[in-house]
């Protein structure tokens, strides 16, 4: 097998729309200031915040755009922000254009960019512009805060954008996606066999339940796995757990499928020890004791349990 899609080369435009899909945030901040004329600040930022494992993707992501600062926290997350009204419009607001968002994202995305050409407008510093930024901002992410709420009991917020879904989906786009939401997971439980265990792979998609139709789209393009419903949560799961389909469709032998559009980041070393473990199970090795150990050693080091160095 080939760990070409652990190597950080240039990065596929469609992973970045992918990607940004699953961990990019549109955002408009209106907040009171009143050292300016009209009372209220407005700004927007394009953000992607992740574990600091994931530094060198985002570096990566930083150097794609080549606008935008990275920034560390003391909680050891790493974020990529772009805010200049310049850099949105002239490279952040064109590649989405080019490459579009296609989850729910992409009503974010628009609304977003409407509120940039009130902005660099100006229109932003009249009533009737901040009036029609924050009818914006009621509609876009989690909409008004409660401190909105009361200085503007009046504003009506805008249709949400419809969001048109493709009719198949771009390999890089879903491997961008998978690097952002995607787990690659192994669960060991007891069972009757030889060696007192049973070795299960699952490739799990989790997004927010609005996004359900999207994943019926994912389900189709991989003609496998099941979606499942978490109305507690709010969420939609995609979940492929038949070996069988994990072995020959998310990691064909010979072509893989995420080998072909490669995973990035810190999620490309748990798809490279699910790519171990399932090669071991295809090989029996589960039903020996040695390789029972092999893949729980395998399996400690993998999503929570890495050493993020």
């Amino acid at each position: 097998m080939k760990n070409n899609h652990l190597a950080l080369d240039k990065l596929n435009p469609n992973f970045i729309s992918g990607f940004i899909d699953g961990e990019g945030c549109f955002s408009l901040y209106i907040s009171k200031n009143d050292k300016l004329k009209i009372g209220w600040r407005v700004k927007l930022s394009f953000i992607i915040e992740l574990h600091g494992k994931d530094l060198p993707l985002l570096n990566q992501i930083h150097n794609f755009f080549g606008v935008g600062v990275i920034c560390l926290s003391k909680r050891g997350n790493a974020s990529f922000q772009v805010s200049s009204i310049n850099d949105l419009i002239n490279v952040i607001i064109p590649h989405f254009d080019k490459y579009p968002l296609i989850t729910q994202k992409q009503a974010d995305f628009l609304l977003f960019k409407s509120a940039l050409i009130l902005i660099n407008k100006g229109e932003h510093l009249t009533n009737e512009g901040l009036n029609k930024i924050i009818s914006i901002k009621a509609s876009i992410n989690l909409g008004f805060s409660e401190m909105l709420i009361t200085a503007f009991p009046n504003i009506l917020s805008i249709p949400r954008p419809l969001v048109k879904l493709p009719e198949n989906l771009n390999p890089n786009w879903l491997a961008g996606f998978a690097s952002a939401e995607g787990c690659f997971y192994v669960s060991i439980s007891k069972s009757k066999t030889k060696v007192g265990y049973a070795v299960y792979l699952w490739f799990i998609l989790t997004q927010h339940l609005r996004d359900k139709a999207l994943f019926e789209v994912i389900q189709k393009y991989l003609d496998c796995g099941n979606i499942t419903i978490d109305n507690k949560n709010s969420a939609v799961r995609y979940k492929v757990s038949k070996f069988t389909d994990n072995l020959n469709v998310i990691i064909p032998e010979g072509e893989l499928f995420f080998e072909k559009s490669p995973i990035y980041g810190a999620k490309a070393k748990d798809f490279s020890d699910f790519c171990k473990i399932a090669y071991l199970i295809k090989d029996k090795a589960h039903l020996t004791c040695e390789g029972l150990e092999k893949i729980k050693n395998i399996k400690a080091s993998m999503n929570t349990g890495r050493d993020i160095n």
